[in-house]
């Protein structure tokens, strides 16, 4: 589904040199009258602090309440869960999570938005604030103190640049997860789901799919962030498998092969796997593998399945 955001036609002054002294704990006595969602609050906060925009961290503020209101659907929040946010931003998602949901912990990388959000979300007694590179936490230990070990469910406004190894890492680490819903890039989107033959099929969308269900909620388009972003970003959700839907004997072996299947989309599968020095493998072994299990010699890894992969991993491993 594509969201039609209102066209913005404003945009933040070239440089912002206000810095108004504001406490930036929570519990003061602050009282939202908009949510952030309205284009106009979010640059009267931004202007308050005087924040500046960090390429480094990839920042574009939502500013559309539709787009909100559907990630907030498509993550399917309840009054029980526990949702663990990555980049809050200035925590324009963070308040429609913290009125769906039990309790939120927001993880933001970037110091400077700190004072920001223990103004924003004020209100929220039920929102928790870590000021941390989310890729250097412990969310298995996270999850067990927030929600008793059971699966949390992870919802984000990705940063393009670090959209796969937090994805991945959240599901290559076993962390207790039900389900992740993001913001990514749309072509980053289109990857996760795309099927076998398909020009966007590739790494990403086997390693996803071995874990998850993708599925697109929504197109994106720039002029819903501030500032714009360069390209369209899309709403996915991935659910994960309560058991694997695939099994193998080796889950490293498995994505390593995958991997070396796609470096080089033009080669056959023989000599991407061949010239795969990590693998140690024997052209003749990959071809017997192949004869196995009914494959062309030629084939290449773009035609292969999720399954034809696990069977072809076990039977190099063999």
């Amino acid at each position: 589904m594509d969201c039609e955001c209102p066209l913005y036609a404003g945009g933040l002054p070239d440089s912002v040199k206000i810095y108004p002294e504001v406490s930036g704990q929570r519990g003061i006595e602050h009282k939202m009258t908009e949510k952030l969602s309205n284009p106009k609050k979010t640059i009267e906060v931004i202007q308050k602090h005087g924040f500046d925009f960090q390429k480094k961290f990839g920042q574009n503020f939502l500013i559309d309440s539709h787009v909100l209101e559907k990630i907030v659907g498509a993550a399917e929040i309840t009054k029980d869960d526990f949702v663990l946010e990555i980049g809050p931003g200035i925590g324009t998602l963070t308040q429609y999570l913290a009125e769906a949901a039990r309790e939120v912990t927001a993880v933001e990388i970037d110091r400077n938005l700190i004072p920001i959000l223990g103004e924003t979300l004020s209100d929220y007694s039920n929102v928790t604030i870590i000021n941390e590179d989310v890729l250097k936490l412990d969310l298995a230990a996270l999850a067990n103190e927030k929600n008793g070990g059971k699966p949390i469910k992870v919802v984000a406004n990705l940063p393009y640049y670090i959209t796969t190894p937090i994805i991945m890492g959240l599901f290559e680490s076993h962390v207790p997860v039900s389900s992740i819903t993001v913001m990514v890039q749309k072509e980053v989107a289109m990857r996760m789901q795309a099927g076998p033959g398909t020009k966007d099929y590739g790494a990403l969308s086997l390693a996803v799919q071995f874990y998850a269900e993708p599925y697109i909620a929504a197109n994106v388009p720039p002029n819903c962030f501030i500032p714009r972003p360069n390209v369209g970003s899309a709403v996915i959700r991935l659910k994960t498998y309560e058991q694997p839907q695939i099994q193998v004997k080796d889950e490293a072996f498995l994505f390593a092969l995958i991997r070396a299947s796609f470096n080089q989309r033009r080669k056959t599968l023989v000599n991407s796997l061949k010239n795969a020095s990590d693998l140690k493998l024997e052209k003749e072994q990959v071809l017997e593998a192949l004869r196995t299990m009914g494959l062309s010699e030629t084939v290449r890894g773009e035609a292969l399945t999720l399954e034809q992969f696990a069977s072809l991993a076990d039977l190099l491993k063999a």
